[in-house]
């Protein structure tokens, strides 16, 4: 079988990027499965583990969480954000000794089932070897750990299991950032700037801005765009400063770049921060093969089209777009791969088609 080496090099540092966490959600398993929330108190429980409480506050968003319940893992899910203190879910409210509901640990995760559960007993000879000598969250048995509700998943474990699951936790954690449409990404990087020490506030404050395409980003950014690109609208009011290498995967400088920048009209924006647009360095308007036809008939924009050259500057920002966010809607999609969005982007029973000048 041949390997698509690029594919295999996206894959391992996907993998080497995440951070997998093991919740033993027993009785818990399907309110939290539907609510899509962890909840653990703050207060310690007898016999139970400690860390979960902690672990709940080192939970960053994009993290990768495995659900075990009834002796299988039976769902994955991806963390939408950090935990936020919150009363119990009412299913689980427990008075105190004076009637008061203890508060405890709150974290958003979106769940999916899986559709072939994984029994770690019946994988032992191939876990037993990746399993951390402490705070494992299976025991040698193949059983869960009892008394553990949230456990940190070392890689090496976290690859087995990924493997023993034979892409079904690839393909939800895609199917998730997808349907987030970029987000996930950046609410990750947004909470590591925050926790940063090595960057006075008003640094803080400028990086923070430019996610939104404000502060002295946007001001860089109209020093060198003038209008929107493609509708030539002069307005700015109405336009986005948006960034070319997306910002959640610019470094400090690259996030306060004018040249890492385009003023477009929102609906423009949408298109070019998902992977549906895109310009060669002489201007010309590059179109997914997966956008449907009907949305640039139905929002006008005339093909082929080129919206003007742009600066040598500018052209290394729009050759790292080409290559890493164009026609990888999401920034989960490897170009070439179909999926069940671009069934629907396509239409039912449509081809999907690419228009662009030569």
């Amino acid at each position: 079988m041949q390997v698509d080496l690029n594919q295999a090099h996206d894959e391992a540092e996907m993998s080497a990027l995440l951070r997998h966490w093991w919740v033993n959600h027993k009785q818990t398993y399907p309110r939290e499965i539907a609510g899509e929330y962890l909840w653990w108190p703050k207060k310690s429980q007898k016999g139970v583990n400690r860390d979960a409480g902690s672990n709940m506050t080192r939970v960053m968003p994009g993290d990768v969480v495995f659900s075990f319940a009834d002796d299988a893992v039976r769902a994955v899910g991806v963390a939408l954000g950090r935990a936020r203190e919150a009363p119990p879910p009412a299913e689980r409210g427990v008075a105190s000794e004076d009637g008061s509901m203890d508060p405890g640990w709150q974290v958003p995760v979106r769940f999916i089932e899986l559709g072939h559960p994984l029994r770690p007993r019946d994988h032992r000879a191939q876990l037993g070897s990746v399993l951390p000598a402490k705070n494992s969250p299976i025991g040698a048995s193949g059983d869960g750990s009892q008394g553990a509700y949230l456990t940190a998943v070392p890689d090496a474990l976290a690859a087995k299991l990924r493997e023993l699951l034979g892409g079904q936790a690839e393909n939800i954690v895609e199917k998730i950032t997808q349907a987030l449409g970029g987000r996930l990404a950046d609410d990750a990087e947004e909470e590591a700037i925050q926790q940063r020490t090595d960057i006075d506030p008003t640094m803080k404050v400028d990086l923070l801005s430019s996610r939104r395409g404000q502060g002295v980003y946007r001001e860089s950014v109209e020093l060198i765009e003038r209008s929107c690109r493609v509708t030539g609208l002069l307005d700015r009011r109405h336009l986005r400063a948006s960034h070319i290498k997306p910002w959640c995967k610019s470094n400090d400088a690259e996030k306060l770049d004018g040249s890492n920048g385009l003023l477009l009209s929102p609906h423009l924006d949408h298109l070019f921060a998902r992977g549906y647009l895109s310009f060669s360095d002489s201007g010309d308007l590059l179109v997914s093969r997966y956008l449907n036809p009907a949305v640039p008939i139905s929002w006008g924009i005339a093909l082929p089209r080129n919206v003007g050259a742009f600066r040598p500057e500018q052209c290394r920002y729009l050759e790292y777009h080409r290559r890493e966010v164009f026609e990888r809607h999401g920034g989960g999609r490897r170009q070439g791969q179909a999926s069940e969005l671009d069934t629907i982007v396509a239409g039912v029973g449509g081809e999907p088609v690419i228009t662009q000048s030569e």
